[in-house]
Parts: structure tokens; sequence; C-alpha cells
């Protein structure tokens, strides 16, 4: 148990303090951290909304989400953490709201603001913290993704940031960089010898990175359409997951080493062109199908989707990256949502051995280490052993390393990684925070894809809900003797 004298006192400011993420996501973080005895009860935690609510109110409506969340609520602790609890009235364009919050904050201690709003709140948000002299030494500010739609706008949204915080006080969040299975790739990459001779171009054929969702966009629909899947997962999500598996080894765990060693990674990917585009990535959209048996309707019958929308549910592509390491190895990223399972895993596909001497191998036989990251967080080693008998016919099998089951007893964290990050804010860990070069980089190369479905007007190929996507996707592989993992069960 960590003794509270310990622990740093802040106060954590929550623009967009009575939305979605704040009360089903970041309040359940905070929560389970409290009840881990991992935040000094010193602290504030203080919700910031244009509602007229009273901290009765307030406490309810933070209640009724935990409920549906289905959060262990344990009374006695429940009562402690209201304690640290608070709601102040803010419209982000009155400068009397930010006196107010002013004269509610202790600034001789950590202070940090963190952006759940539109992006384009941000500008002034960050104008009137610096106007009230709230971007001190000792603040913070946490911004959510999606940091723009292109590079010009994620450039645009860092610079006037900028203007008011510095560079190790801005933490670009992704919450998948706080799960426990992402983090857990970094140990078994650079905590074992036993893959580190064999992770490269000599020994890989090819690496899948999947993360697949089987909701569709329920009620995010205004905020989904404006963005799609490129921008809300692969542009961060699924390139930060490549630079983790493609890295080199840092040279420590220190935030600006392990950040330089996924930039090399973004920077050595292969240029897109219009060409690439428009035969290496896959553009879906989701129609009417079913999930587990149940009916659900396709993305254009969503609410507030408009008529006739090419907005992407599905990205599917073929990157390279070119190195030493790397150089021919493809990468096949996927995401999409309304898709058979819900689903983050990595799959690495070994060569084939270079002689058969046992009858039946075939190439679906080749190693493979899958790395699940959800919804079960699980390490697979394929292999060939020989099956009994009197024959030497070989069969696949396999080593499952199921983390949950070894590490049942320990404390769990939040399963969006949303504790784990809160926590590295209060103490100043950059190390899971996207640098501003990184997501620049990332930009970059994700630009030439959406310049080309505007010029070309590509619209989306359709796919049925409950399936793993356009069947365009399976060509994508094939045309390099490769096939998706589940193709392969």
């Amino acid at each position: 148990m960590n003794n509270h004298n310990q622990l740093p006192q802040f106060d954590l400011v929550l623009f967009g303090g009575t939305g979605d993420l704040v009360t089903r996501k970041l309040i359940p973080a905070l929560f389970n951290a409290f009840q881990n005895n991992n935040i000094n009860p010193q602290s504030k935690i203080i919700g910031l909304g244009r509602k007229p609510l009273d901290i009765k109110q307030y406490h309810q409506l933070i209640y009724d989400k935990l409920i549906q969340c289905k959060i262990d609520i344990l009374d006695e602790n429940w009562q402690q953490f209201l304690k640290l609890i608070h709601y102040i009235q803010l419209d982000a364009n009155n400068e009397d709201d930010y006196q107010n919050l002013s004269s509610f904050l202790n600034t001789n201690i950590i202070n940090i603001y963190y952006l759940s709003t539109a992006p384009s709140l941000f500008q002034v948000i960050c104008e009137k913290l610096a106007k009230f002299n709230l971007n001190h030494e000792q603040s913070r500010i946490v911004l959510e993704k999606p940091l723009g739609h292109n590079l010009e706008s994620s450039e645009h949204i860092n610079e006037y940031v900028a203007q008011s915080f510095k560079e190790t006080q801005i933490y670009r969040i992704d919450h998948y960089l706080g799960k426990e299975s992402v983090q857990n790739l970094m140990a078994i990459r650079f905590g074992n010898t036993l893959f580190e001779a064999l992770w490269r171009r000599q020994w890989i054929s090819s690496i899948q990175i999947t993360i697949a969702e089987d909701l569709g966009v329920e009620s995010r629909g205004e905020f989904y359409d404006k963005t799609g899947a490129l921008c809300d997962m692969l542009q961060n999500h699924l390139l930060q997951l490549l630079c983790i598996v493609a890295m080199e080894p840092p040279s420590s765990l220190d935030a600006d080493t392990i950040r330089d060693e996924k930039l090399k990674v973004l920077k050595s990917l292969k240029p897109l062109t219009e060409e690439n585009v428009i035969h290496d990535v896959i553009r879906g959209q989701y129609k009417s199908g079913a999930i587990n048996g149940i009916p659900v309707p396709g993305y254009l019958e969503e609410d507030n989707i408009p008529e006739g929308s090419h907005t992407e549910t599905f990205v599917a592509l073929k990157a390279e990256i070119q190195n030493w390491r790397w150089a021919n190895v493809p990468f096949y990223l996927r995401t999409g949502k309304r898709m058979q399972e819900k689903l983050a895993e990595i799959v690495i596909q070994f060569k084939d051995i270079p002689c058969k001497i046992f009858p039946g191998i075939t190439n679906n036989f080749a190693n493979r280490l899958i790395i699940r990251l959800q919804p079960d967080e699980t390490v697979q080693l394929y292999f060939l052993a020989k099956q009994p008998g009197d024959t030497n016919q070989l069969q696949p099998v396999f080593l499952d390393l199921d983390f949950n089951e070894i590490f049942k007893s320990k404390d769990k964290q939040n399963g969006e990684g949303y504790e784990r990050l809160l926590l590295d804010v209060i103490r100043g860990q950059l190390t899971l925070f996207v640098r501003r070069d990184e997501q620049k980089a990332a930009w970059h190369w994700v630009d030439p894809i959406i310049n080309t479905w505007n010029k070309l007007n590509i619209a989306p190929k359709l796919y049925t809900a409950g399936t793993w996507g356009p069947s365009s996707t399976s060509s994508l592989l094939a045309r390099d003797n490769a096939c998706w993992h589940e193709e392969l069960l």
C-alpha cells in the first residue's frame, strides 16, 4: 500500500466534464486508482461543463455512469472518492469562468488540464489558461485524439498549444499505449533474448496487426462521420503498435529514448504513392448484417449519419519499412467496426522451413507468434509436433500463455488503459505519450491516403456487418501468397 504522504498532490481539471469520455472512462479509471491507493486524497478532480449542475447532481451523474459500466463500487471507498470530485460550470469562451476556475485551483501543486472537448476549442482554452497564468511550470495539459484530420490541421493545433505550453508539459494521449498488453509487448521484445535473433527479415515473412470492433458507431455518429476509421484508429493506434513491433531496442526506458526509436520507424515507412493507395489500401463501410445472431443496421442507417456518406468504417493496407531489419517484409494493418468479433492482435508469421522432410507439411503450418491484446491478453506460439502413433505425420500445436490467468491475483487496471496513463501524467512520465514529431511523421505518411481518396473520390467498399471486412481484404494478402490469421483456423 502506498504511503499517501509520498503520493504527489494535484488538481485535475476535466474540460468536457459531463461528456462520455470523462464519465465512462476517466472517472472510472481514477476511481480504480483511488481504490488501489495510488491517488493522494488531498487532491481535487474538477469536472467542467456548460450544464448548470450542483455537486449532488454531478455526483449522481458520475454514479449512474459507473453503474452502467459495471464498475465495482465499495460504499466506503466511493464516499471517500466523492470528496475529491468537484464541479464548476464553465463556458470555454467566458473569461469570468476562467477567473473562477483560477481562484479554485492550488497553483503551488501539480495542475493538470485534460481537454476532453472538440479540438476546435483547444486554442481558446489554451489561450485563456495562459492569460490567467494557469500554464505555470507545474502545469500539464492532456490532449485527446484525433488531433486534426490531416497533417496541416494537426500542425495547426500543435502550434497554438505550443504557444502556451512547453513540449514537456504536453501529453498527447493514445489510450492503447496504456493497455497492459501493449506494455507487455515491449517486455516480451526487450526483456527476453528468445525472439531477438529471429526478429528480422531473414526469419519473418510478414506481420499482421488487427484492431477489430464488433460495435457500430452507436451514439457517436456525428463525430465519427467527420473522422472515420483512418483518422480514428489507423493514424494513431495501429501505427503506434507497428512502431513497438518494429522499433530497434532502446538503450533505456527513458521517454525520449523510446520515442526516438519509434520516430525512426515512422520515418522509415515507404512513402505511399497514388498507385500504392489504389492497390494497397482498402476503404470499407459496413452494411446491415448480424452480430452474434442479432440483426444490426448498416452505417448509413445509423443515427446522425448523412445520406450517401463515404466515411470509412474499415481500413486495411500493406505497409513496408525501408531499413535493414525489415526490408521487403510486408506489414498488414487492419481496423474496422461491426466486424465478426472484438479483437486486437499482432501476428508474427515466420518463414517456412527450407527443406520439408516430413509428409503433409504445407505453408499454412509455418511457425507463428500470436500476441493477443484484447479481449484476452495471451501469447500463443504455433509450431509442429509429431502425432502419436507409428507414422511421421505432424500436426500444428501451440503454447498458450494466458496472462489474465497467470496474474489473476494481482491488481488489475482499467481495461482501456486510462488508469495507467492518468497516473503517468500525475507522475510526469512521458514515455507512453506521443511526441509532436512522432505525430507529424505519422500524419505525413497517412496524408497521401486522404489526398488520393479525395482526389479520385474513392467510395468505400461495402461489407456485411459481422464479417471480417470487404472480400478484397483477403486478396490484399493473397497477392503475396499470404492470408489473414483467422483464415488459417
